[in-house]
């Protein structure tokens, strides 16, 4: 009998699905509720998601392109800080010696590029490094751009440079605006022979000589590291600044959500997304639990370097489901981290030499060209709330308002969909169908009674998804104009729709909004 009713179960069950159109490719049959009341406030936004973006390296800050790319994305992101390598690499001709062994130190082309960040009210996270060959202990170095990754040949010259460097911005910029700066010293370290020929003593030696020469200019300066892989050295970091009284003011490190892999600069080993769910999360909540429970508490977490994917060639990067990846990741750090860091925000970017494609699976929120990636609306839409975070039980949205009287929820689906024994080189450059995931019902409470001019943003497949838009081109090696301006404009983030809304005396808004698997929605209530 049980049986019989299973079977009359199933077959009702056809029939109404039949009957009503219900999609058979539906992923998940729940109805998610994003329930929130104006009138219930959870605290200012934390921005920790802006708070600063990567680049490249510092030559390539100096290129027309790349600041004009920086210069709208700050504009519409807003973020606060940017971190590059090579700022003491030789393309920058920082340091020399004379034929005595006398250092000669020269900025010209770093105050180019620094002067440029701060006139588009921007500010340095001061990586430094790599080595200059002329106060090298060797040859190694990395990249084609040839960073060299060894240390001093003279500690004291290097704690000298380093003084004199922090001295000149000082004259420069003025004490209170270096102030607001940090000073990070060095890149992953404990990537060797990559991007440090040493060990670990001898990281933490060159660390002590950069602090020192640090706060000698001042004390207030801000000095951290260990700007470690894979969220290492992080206890390690902490007990010999604390032991040996050395400064220590905030603890920076870097994570990716693949979970194999070193220095893949062209994606040859083929890398996997993890399917861990904390993934990126994790390592970061860890970092916070190591420095609460270490004798410096009360150090700041910058996430200095964060992404999908730790090579500039992995498809991920242009595909439309890093836009909810990234709103995932950020949204379970939570308050964990001060600063988490996308790298990073533009495709100029030459670690493996200059591309040779417009969309090669490069880290940028940018293409080469200019055009705005998927990941790149994240960042637009996010930089849309307002300063007030809402009461929300939803795992995946933010809800907010601001001071005018608007109101923003921000949602999203991240699914993922990479299949087993397949990595992500086989399978983002393909054209990529989402599936329907059903309804997203939308309530607000609390409106103040009036008319509201609602806009609908989004990203999700073929939506502000310029890689599939490339796809159907053909994947051209090279674009023309038009194709560029085809592209740019498709893919422009603007809204894909606009509604008035009365909001009576009630002060409810409801509404149901269909969402695909990895689509995100941003709805913007803009009060008239």
């Amino acid at each position: 009998m049980k049986r019989n009713l299973k079977i009359l179960f199933a077959f009702i069950s056809l029939i109404n699905i039949n009957l009503f159109g219900q999609n058979s490719n539906v992923v998940k049959s729940e109805n998610r509720i994003i329930k929130v009341d104006y009138n219930k406030s959870a605290g200012k936004l934390n921005t920790m998601f802006k708070e600063c973006i990567g680049a490249g390296r510092a030559n390539e800050g100096l290129r027309a392109d790349w600041q004009q790319q920086l210069a709208m994305t700050k504009k519409e992101c807003d973020f606060k800080y940017i971190r590059m390598h090579g700022l003491l690499s030789d393309d920058m001709a920082v340091y020399r010696e004379d034929k005595d062994g006398n250092p000669e130190y020269n900025y010209q082309y770093i105050d180019a590029l620094y002067d440029f960040i701060v006139s588009i009210k921007m500010k340095p996270f001061v990586e430094l490094g790599f080595m200059p060959s002329a106060l090298a202990s060797g040859p190694e170095t990395i990249f084609w751009w040839k960073g060299n990754v060894t240390p001093p040949k003279d500690y004291k010259k290097w704690e000298d440079l380093i003084r004199n460097l922090t001295a000149h911005f000082t004259e420069r910029y003025g004490a209170e605006e270096v102030k607001t700066w940090y000073f990070e010293v060095w890149n992953e370290p404990n990537l060797t022979p990559g991007f440090w020929t040493g060990t670990q003593d001898e990281y933490f030696k060159l660390y002590e000589y950069a602090a020192r020469g640090i706060k000698a200019v001042n004390k207030d300066f801000k000095v951290g590291g260990p700007a470690t892989a894979g969220a290492g050295w992080v206890p390690e970091t902490i007990e010999f600044c604390a032991k040996k009284n050395v400064p220590l003011d905030f603890i920076s490190t870097h994570t990716y959500g693949v979970n194999q892999g070193y220095l893949d600069e062209f994606g040859t080993s083929g890398t996997v997304l993890s399917p861990d769910e904390n993934s990126i999360s994790g390592d970061v909540i860890n970092s916070r639990k190591q420095i609460d429970n270490s004798a410096k508490p009360n150090l700041e977490l910058h996430y200095t370097e964060w992404s999908s994917s730790y090579t500039p060639a992995d498809p991920i990067h242009d595909s439309y489901h890093s836009a909810a990846y990234i709103l995932q990741k950020l949204k379970q750090v939570g308050n964990a981290a001060n600063s988490m860091s996308y790298w990073v925000f533009t495709d100029i970017f030459e670690e493996p030499g200059p591309r040779f494609t417009p969309f090669h699976g490069g880290f940028g929120l940018l293409n080469t060209q200019g055009i705005k990636k998927s990941a790149y609306f994240s960042y637009y839409f996010m930089n849309k709330l307002g300063e007030t975070e809402l009461q929300n039980t939803d795992k995946s949205s933010w809800a907010c308002k601001n001071a005018k009287g608007d109101v923003q929820v921000l949602f999203w689906d991240f699914i993922y969909t990479l299949p087993d024994s397949t990595n992500n080189q086989q399978y983002y450059i393909k054209d990529l169908p989402s599936k329907p995931k059903g309804s997203v019902k939308i309530e607000v409470a609390g409106l103040q009674k009036g008319i509201y001019k609602l806009e609908v943003y989004k990203v999700g497949y073929k939506v502000n998804d310029v890689f599939t838009d490339y796809l159907g081109m053909n994947k051209p090696n090279q674009l023309n104009k038009q194709q560029v301006n085809t592209l740019k404009d498709k893919n422009n983030g603007a809204p894909i729709a606009t509604e008035i809304v009365k909001i009576d005396a009630k002060g409810i808004f409801s509404k149901d909004f269909k969402i695909n698997e990895n689509d995100v929605l941003l709805l913007n209530f803009r009060k008239q």
